[in-house]
C-alpha cells in the first residue's frame, strides 16, 4: 500500500510545523497549505488522502472551504481548530467533515482518529457488499460518484459520513441500528459522550428525502436505541 498523503491547511506557523512533525514521525507524507489557494494548488499536483484544517483562515475560512473539499472523492476531512462552541462543532459535521476536534489537542489521540479515518478513506473494496446502485422507494445510491439521486432524478453528492451510514441502513433494512454501530461505520471510531456526529449525519440524511414532495419517513427513530431504516430496498 502507498503511504498516504495528509496535507496541514493552517495559517499559524508553530501548529503547523507540529502537526508535519507528528505525523511524519508516524510514516506519512506531509504537506502544508497557509490558505484555500494553496490548498488548491496542492490538489492539482498531488494525490491528497486526508485533509486536517482549521476553521479561522485567511481569505475562504474552512466551512467554505469544507464543501469544495467534499466534492471530491476518497478525501477525508479532519478540522482541527480553537472553535469549541457546539454551533461550530454541529455545523463543521454537518457540512461534510468526518472529524472535529479542539485545540489544544492530545496528539496521540489525532493520529488514531486519521489513523482510522485513512484506512476508511483507502479500502477500495469497504462497499463491495452492495451493488454499484441500489434502489429504493424510487430513490438511488450510486457508489460509483457517492450520490444520492432522488425521484425527480435530483442528485446530492454525499460525503462519507452520510454515504457510509445510508450504506449500513441499506445493508440492513428494518433492523434497529445502535448509534455505537453507526459511528463506527461511518469513522471507524467508538461512540464518545455528548458526540452528536451520528444524529447532525441522520438529520442530514432526512433532510435529502424532504426535498421531495410527499417524501415518505425513511430512516425512523427508536428512543433509546438507535435508528432503523423503514423502505424497502428493490432486489
Amino acid at each position: 500500500m502507498q503511504t498516504p498523503n495528509i496535507l496541514i491547511v493552517e495559517d499559524e506557523v508553530v501548529t503547523r510545523t507540529t502537526l508535519k512533525s507528528l505525523f511524519e514521525a508516524e510514516g506519512y507524507n506531509v504537506f502544508e497549505a497557509e490558505n484555500g489557494e494553496q490548498m488548491h494548488d496542492f490538489f492539482e499536483n498531488n494525490n491528497i488522502n486526508l485533509v486536517i484544517m482549521d476553521i479561522n483562515l485567511p481569505g475562504k475560512n474552512g466551512l467554505i472551504l469544507a464543501r469544495e473539499v467534499r466534492g471530491r472523492k476518497n478525501i477525508g476531512l479532519i478540522f482541527l481548530t480553537g472553535r469549541d462552541n457546539d454551533v461550530d462543532r454541529i455545523l463543521g459535521l454537518e457540512i461534510g467533515a468526518d472529524d472535529y476536534l479542539t485545540k489544544p489537542f492530545n496528539p496521540r489521540e489525532l493520529t488514531i482518529r486519521a489513523r482510522n479515518l485513512l484506512a476508511r478513506t483507502s479500502n477500495t473494496n469497504e462497499d463491495d457488499d452492495l451493488p454499484s446502485r441500489v434502489n429504493f422507494n424510487g430513490w438511488v445510491l450510486d457508489g460509483d460518484s457517492r450520490s444520492l439521486i432522488s425521484p425527480s432524478s435530483k442528485e446530492f453528492r454525499l460525503p462519507r459520513s452520510e454515504f457510509r451510514a445510508l450504506h449500513l441502513f441499506l445493508s440492513n433494512p428494518g433492523k434497529i441500528l445502535t448509534r455505537e454501530q453507526l459511528i463506527l461505520e461511518m469513522t471507524g471510531r467508538e461512540l464518545r459522550p455528548n458526540d452528536r456526529t451520528v444524529d447532525v449525519t441522520i438529520r442530514r440524511i432526512r433532510k435529502h428525502f424532504e426535498s421531495e414532495v410527499n417524501a415518505d419517513d425513511l430512516i425512523v427513530t427508536i428512543h433509546g436505541e438507535g435508528y432503523r431504516f423503514c423502505g424497502s430496498v428493490d432486489a
